[in-house]
């Protein structure tokens, strides 16, 4: 009972905090996410008052599938940008730049650290810096199709957003699999191929063909129906599922086969979308279906982050380089590609900006990264003070750079004038 009270005071919370917010014209995820710093374990959860938000971090890891199944629909849905119609126009495009970005951001955080490490050896070890450049290749693609969604974004920069926040996915494995390899290296002073080669290859293709073969199914099952209520509850029941079989861990000799959720959904909807004649409406009826669980998600993520990483002063110092670092990488790596693929000049411009956002998965690898000897907890601190300003400021800006290059128009007089006119309706009413 006390979990069902707390998870619609979560929905309640972010929902109501969009009222105030909207006057400042900032997206909904960033009202949902303050709305759950307010009622999580650093703030409203202090007070112990049983359904009045989350007394605990360990309050919020028992909701943890509610993330797992609304990261599954996200990642769903952008499976939906990989139409073979629409990649012939941009998928080379999507795909140099999603890579080249990423490594970027990675490369010029692992300088930044790694010089200062040089000059305060004490606080930053060399396996840290390196596990926390591979850690800045990751997007979060959530926050970033949210702000698509509530803005109804479209034009060159949302084209090539989305397939790009999707690779990132499967980029930033690789980097971090490979660097987090060489960092344990150097702490053990023993290399391990398996760790640093077959398990990421393993992951990414074992998650592309699982992922691919749930897509025909699911495009098969859909045959049997005639309606779109029974398609639509079929779909939805096929994402659960397929998050279920992502979270497996096969061993495979002295390997081990994993899946990333993420690149399993995917791909999902990837496959789905391009098999099936009428993914694009189901699709669209999944989103609205789905829309409630996605407050859900934003408002637990805000409350997961932990106000306590402000009080180490060096966690704060290696935080606010790593974010500086990361930013001018993805920006940089993101304008610099955009240009070598001769993209549009908005493209060029603002596409890096929209890339900022970082969560989930980042925070996936950090607990991973957690178990390097003696960095695991400094790694941990620094990587949740990125994601709490990433998240509360990376929306922001977002919805401002789509704004720029043209992909959100404002809304007209027209409109304006006649919500304003409903409004003064149902005051006039009371």
């Amino acid at each position: 009972m006390t979990e069902l009270l707390s998870l619609s005071v979560a929905m309640f919370a972010g929902l109501l905090m969009t009222r105030p917010l909207s006057r400042f014209h900032l997206p909904d995820v960033t009202a949902y996410l303050i709305a759950g710093v307010l009622i999580g374990p650093c703030c409203l959860g202090l007070l112990h008052i049983p359904g009045l938000g989350f007394g605990s971090y360990e309050e919020l890891e028992g909701l943890k599938l509610i993330s797992n199944v609304a990261l599954g629909f996200i990642a769903f849905s952008i499976g939906n940008e990989f139409r073979l119609s629409q990649l012939r126009e941009t998928g080379k495009q999507a795909l140099v730049i999603g890579i080249l970005q990423a490594v970027t951001a990675t490369l010029l955080v692992d300088a930044a650290l790694l010089v200062f490490h040089l000059i305060r050896p004490d606080v930053l070890s060399v396996p840290a810096a390196i596990t926390l450049g591979a850690i800045a290749a990751a997007t979060a693609p959530a926050a970033t199709l949210m702000v698509v969604r509530q803005y109804k974004a479209k034009g060159k920069v949302t084209d090539l957003l989305l397939p790009i926040v999707a690779l990132d996915d499967a980029v930033g494995l690789i980097l971090f699999a490979v660097s987090f390899g060489i960092a344990e290296a150097i702490s053990s002073g023993s290399i391990d191929v398996v760790g640093i080669v077959i398990n990421p290859l393993l992951e990414i293709l074992g998650s592309l063909v699982l992922g691919s073969l749930a897509g025909w199914l699911l495009t098969q099952l859909e045959k049997l129906f005639h309606s779109n209520t029974n398609r639509l509850a079929m779909t939805i029941g096929f994402v659960f599922v397929t998050v279920a079989l992502s979270m497996l861990e096969i061993p495979a000799g002295s390997a081990e086969l994993s899946f990333s959720s993420l690149l399993v959904c995917m791909m999902l909807g990837s496959v789905f979308c391009n098999l099936c004649p009428l993914s694009e409406e189901i699709m669209k009826n999944a989103d609205r279906w789905t829309a409630p669980l996605l407050v859900l998600f934003f408002v637990l993520s805000g409350a997961e982050l932990e106000l306590g990483v402000f009080a180490k002063a060096s966690s704060v110092l290696v935080g606010v380089i790593y974010i500086l670092a990361r930013s001018l990488g993805k920006y940089y790596g993101a304008r610099e590609s955009a240009r070598l693929m001769g993209c549009d000049k908005n493209v060029i411009k603002y596409l890096g900006i929209t890339l900022l956002p970082q969560a989930g998965v980042a925070l996936g690898m950090c607990v991973t990264a957690s178990s390097l000897p003696g960095d695991g907890k400094m790694i941990r601190n620094i990587v949740l003070f990125a994601v709490l300003i990433y998240e509360l400021v990376g929306p922001l800006m977002t919805k401002w750079a789509l704004t720029q290059a043209g992909d959100i128009q404002p809304k007209s007089e027209e409109v304006l004038t006649r919500r304003e006119r409903k409004l003064a309706a149902i005051k006039a009413g009371k």
